[in-house]
């Protein structure tokens, strides 16, 4: 369901009338350089290997853990060479585990491997490790969910993030943006969000809405600088 934002939500917010919804994206954007894949060191296209690794960040991102400890972890999968569903299968368990701790992700390490293997396992059988070939599925999200690992949450964030280069979802504003877009005072409504960016954008504007939604400080510097001179 779509939802406004009134004149009340954006005084909860902390925003003043002086700042824009262009200004407050603007300073929104400037503060969020970079997406959650490019900072795990993905460069994002249509072929299945980036595809993947999205898929990885997503089940990384979706636990109860800080971003930036999920991203690290991410990068310390793939440089030891887990980049792609076979690369992941064949892994041992312990490799896994050692890499996932390498980049800090301990509470979670030993279940987030297995989920890890199982997954990279079910994409080789069902899809012959590409991701693409479950974008063909008649409802994409809901095959998303068959994939151990993979939540609400998880299916969310990785739509979220492949947006660009899967158009057909955007523009993919999930709950936690929408939460970070009403911290901002901006429209709660993915379609108006979508109005305020180049489409090339959408995905860093999603992933700083998400940063605005975990990070009151970076909301508040946000919206200081939206109101600047």
């Amino acid at each position: 369901m779509i939802t406004k934002t009134t004149k009340s939500d954006r005084k909860s917010s902390g925003r003043t009338a002086g700042a824009t919804d262009k200004a407050v994206v603007r300073a929104l954007l400037d503060r969020q350089q970079r997406t959650y894949p490019a900072q795990a060191g993905i460069r994002l296209r249509n072929t299945p290997a980036p595809l993947y690794q999205t898929l990885v960040l997503a089940v990384l991102l979706s636990a109860r853990i800080r971003a930036d400890i999920a991203v690290a972890a991410a990068r310390a999968l793939f440089e030891a060479g887990m980049r792609d569903p076979r690369a992941m299968a064949e892994a041992s368990w312990q490799k896994r585990v050692d890499a996932l701790g390498k980049g800090g992700y301990r509470r979670y390490d030993e279940r987030t491997s297995t989920m890890l293997g199982k997954g990279a396992e079910l994409l080789l059988e069902r899809y012959d490790g590409d991701l693409r070939r479950l974008r063909e599925e008649p409802d994409p999200k809901r095959a998303l969910l068959d994939i151990p690992g993979i939540g609400p949450t998880g299916a969310d964030i990785f739509l979220r993030d492949v947006q660009g280069v899967w158009p057909e979802f955007a523009p993919y504003i999930d709950r936690k943006a929408l939460d970070g877009a009403r911290r901002l005072g901006l429209p709660a409504s993915p379609e108006k969000l979508g109005g305020l960016v180049p489409g090339r954008d959408m995905t860093r504007l999603a992933d700083g809405l998400v940063h605005a939604a975990l990070d009151r400080p970076m909301a508040d510097e946000v919206l200081a600088a939206a109101e600047a001179p």
